[in-house]
């Protein structure tokens, strides 16, 4: 179990998705998370998955695909760094990968299965790093980061976009 990081390791944008994590056991949050968005997600029909709320917005899948690449991208930080890695790491502009992606294209279940996969493969990561690994503390984002709180985030960020499509998708 993982005590929630200090405020000292993470830059503040991160802050709000810290704070939606309230479990100690964080690997148990992440491994229950693939569950919990595809139940909330069950009830959208495929033909409703390029839903937008309003004009210019993602749609349900293009969400769905900024969650998966926010994924791989946070999940390769926490790599990175709990190897002791110390190269920076560059920041990456959602709105232009979910604008050069097939989202839109891609099959709403396989996105699900997508996330799934890549959450289940991150677990096992998490789970098989030691206290020393869990506190490193790297550069991303031009900001100081450790894996610890990179954990919290990747469970934070999954609940801001389940907050966000119950409040304006699945209305």
């Amino acid at each position: 179990m993982q005590q929630q990081p200090k405020n000292n390791e993470y830059a503040e944008f991160y802050a709000n998705y810290v704070s939606l994590v309230e479990e100690t056991d964080v690997v148990s949050a992440l491994q229950n998370q693939p569950d919990e968005l595809k139940n909330l997600l069950a009830a959208l029909p495929e033909e409703k998955a390029n839903f937008r709320y309003a004009e210019g917005k993602w749609s349900v899948k293009e969400l769905l695909g900024h969650i998966i690449d926010g994924e791989r991208v946070f999940s390769y930080r926490a790599l990175r760094i709990s190897r002791g890695d110390k190269t920076p790491l560059a920041s990456f502009e959602e709105n232009s990968y979910v604008a050069d992606s097939n989202f839109s294209g891609s099959d709403f279940t396989d996105l699900i299965e997508e996330f799934s996969t890549l959450r289940r493969a991150n677990v096992l990561l998490f789970k098989n790093l030691t206290e020393e690994m869990w506190v490193r503390s790297g550069t991303a984002s031009e900001a100081t980061v450790s894996v610890r709180a990179l954990a919290y985030i990747m469970v934070g960020h999954v609940r801001h976009h389940q907050n966000i499509l119950r409040e304006r998708y699945l209305i």
